[in-house]
């Protein structure tokens, strides 16, 4: 008898070992450590949660917009801004989960109240909070869910289309949560991405047969507005939805503070300037720094009717630069893309064009602990780059790398020899004037601009690319024509910017992954397909600990600039935005700089 019992209670720990645990329900999750803020947090730390609510935003843009619908193909770049927007914030559709700018990537309840989910990340389910309605008064239900990600799968665009691809199962789980169980392609970071970058749709008011075309039919959403106006082009208007189920959740307080919202569209980015500058738009978010030491001496300014601000974010620097689109042939080899970006004479054109102004960027991810300019690759990194530091240059991997500095006169011979000599080493010389290959063939090429000052830029570029016989044309197309060949990767080369986080993740297989090369869309500017980067990306996604994933984003890094798939151009570290004096914002600024949602209207009453 003893005997049998033994054995049972032997058996025991792996009866119980083999049954799922049943997770706690969390208030948040983060992608790496623990959420800042516990679960009876009232507010985000960066908000005002005494702010009066009232009064009226106008923004502007420069564009144009004919659609309602931000995810399908067709409206990518041509929908209405504030519908579904980083900058303004989602006044019509939500995501279960959102972001705090205050952290790296930690979400808290939005949609959702609460998640489940286990250590391995193999699940997670989102308890859809009871209170969320839709405009329209109906509730927010599990089968929202679940149809949004079916119709975004069907019929939205990249990257929405591709997000039950990692995704075995989705399942209602009782009356108000939805069980989203992943298969093999799911990396750590995918139950995040599920949970705030995927917009929920009311299935009762979407219909699914048109839902790839573009179209002007007010939309039924979650979100904190409604449109009340929309002139195709020219203006869209949001008034606050008075009965928004969300108003008081801890994740809402503080922002959406105004009762109306208007968009107003301008052709050029002069006009929209002088818009500002009559009261007609209430905040220029400014990019120039000529401009922002020049350009402001009018009379609102000198009566500090509008004011300057400067905010120093706590991000990395991100990318700006030139970039090689690689499904070009002449733009295959790398050392032609090293040469040629050498011949970029950034002293001339910060000196010249910007004041001094720009610091040069080395790096995507330059002023953090994720650059590639921290040090030398220590021993984490190198184990984890495995046999791709063949593919890393030298002075990448020993911490010596810089780009050159010219000597700022436009033509620094030095450089300009080491350009020539990368361009000799892919087969091409100067003969009779210009560089050409052995068969004879010119190395030429045209940079697609969109703007007066990215055409500036270029011309720049131009001519220092000229004395070494390298001709490179110019085509600034409008808005619309400029989105179209994007789209679809009609460019030689392109003038992009990608901003960094202190939480790269799945983004990046958008911009360098090999699955996004083709479809017309992604954001693969420059037509990367290569194993080596494929894996890099899968390595970062699937880091558990802080050190771990910090190393393999800094090897990632040098992997991309040894790859030089861009001409680096610069960066600030501040963030300049000027406003009337009437819009007023919370003085603690978060980790991702200035946040517009949160700002507000001293005239409320």
């Amino acid at each position: 008898m003893r005997r049998i019992l033994f054995v049972m209670t032997a058996l025991l720990p792996v009866w119980f070992a083999a049954a799922p645990v049943a997770a706690e329900p969390v208030h948040a999750i983060a992608m790496h450590g623990a959420p800042d803020l516990p679960a009876d947090y009232r507010n985000f730390p960066y908000v005002n949660p005494e702010v009066k609510k009232g009064g009226a935003i106008r923004y502007g843009v420069v564009g144009t917009f004919d659609s309602l619908n931000p995810f399908n193909l067709k409206s990518i770049r041509t929908t209405a801004r504030g519908i579904w927007d980083p900058a303004f914030g989602n006044l019509i559709y939500e995501t279960l989960m959102v972001r705090s700018a205050n952290e790296p990537f930690t979400l808290y309840g939005l949609l959702a109240e609460s998640v489940e989910w286990d250590d391995d990340r193999s699940y997670i389910q989102f308890n859809l909070n009871p209170k969320a309605r839709w405009s329209d008064g109906e509730p927010v239900t599990p089968d929202d869910v679940i149809f949004s990600f079916e119709i975004l799968r069907d019929k939205g665009r990249t990257p929405f289309s591709k997000r039950l691809d990692a995704v075995k199962t989705m399942e209602k789980i009782g009356d108000h949560s939805v069980r989203f169980t992943f298969n093999e392609k799911a990396d750590r970071e995918y139950p995040l991405i599920i949970a705030s970058s995927t917009p929920i749709l009311p299935k009762h008011a979407i219909d699914a047969a048109t839902f790839d075309q573009s179209t002007l039919k007010t939309p039924i959403g979650s979100g904190p507005y409604r449109i009340v106006t929309v002139a195709p082009g020219e203006r869209i208007v949001y008034q606050r939805n008075p009965d928004y189920w969300g108003r008081d959740i801890p994740s809402k307080v503080g922002i959406d503070n105004y009762d109306r919202i208007s968009v107003e569209y301008f052709l050029q980015e002069n006009t929209l300037f002088e818009a500002f500058k009559k009261g007609v738009v209430d905040v220029y978010v400014e990019g120039s720094p000529t401009h922002w030491a020049r350009g402001y001496d009018f009379p609102a300014v000198r009566s500090k009717a509008v004011s300057k601000e400067t905010f120093r974010p706590q991000l990395p620097s991100g990318m700006l630069g030139f970039v090689f689109n690689t499904r070009r042939a002449i733009f295959s080899d790398a050392n032609v893309r090293a040469g040629l970006s050498l011949a970029f004479d950034f002293e001339w054109a910060n000196r010249n064009l910007f004041e001094n102004a720009y610091t040069r960027t080395q790096s995507y991810w330059q002023n953090s602990p994720l650059s590639a300019l921290a040090g030398p690759a220590d021993e984490r990194e190198l184990k984890l780059l495995g046999d791709l530091k063949a593919r890393i240059e030298h002075d990448l991997l020993d911490g010596t790398y810089h780009l050159p500095q010219t000597d700022g006169s436009g033509a620094d011979r030095k450089v300009l020899r080491q350009a020539v000599e990368l361009l000799r080493k892919a087969g091409y010389a100067i003969r009779n004037g210009r560089m050409s290959d052995a068969q004879g063939r010119p190395l030429t090429f045209e940079v697609m601009s969109q703007t007066p000052d990215q055409e500036k830029l270029a011309m720049t570029y131009q001519r220092t690319l000229r004395m070494i016989g390298v001709e490179m044309s110019i085509r600034t197309v409008d808005d619309a024509q400029y989105q179209a060949r994007s789209s679809n990767y009609d460019y030689d080369m392109i003038i992009k910017s990608y901003p960094s986080s202190l939480s790269p993740g799945i983004e990046q297989v958008g911009r360098w992954g090999s699955a996004s090369r083709n479809p017309p869309g992604s954001f693969n500017f420059a037509g990367t397909a290569d194993p080596a980067i494929d894996r890099m990306i899968t390595t970062m996604l699937s880091a558990r600990g802080e050190e771990d994933f910090q190393a393999s984003v800094r090897a990632y890094d040098r992997l991309l600039l040894s790859g030089h798939y861009m001409v680096p151009l610069y960066h600030i570290p501040d963030q300049w935005v000027a406003h009337w004096a009437y819009i007023d914002y919370p003085q603690t600024l978060p980790l991702y700089g200035y946040q517009l949602n949160t700002w507000w209207d001293k005239r409320a009453q």
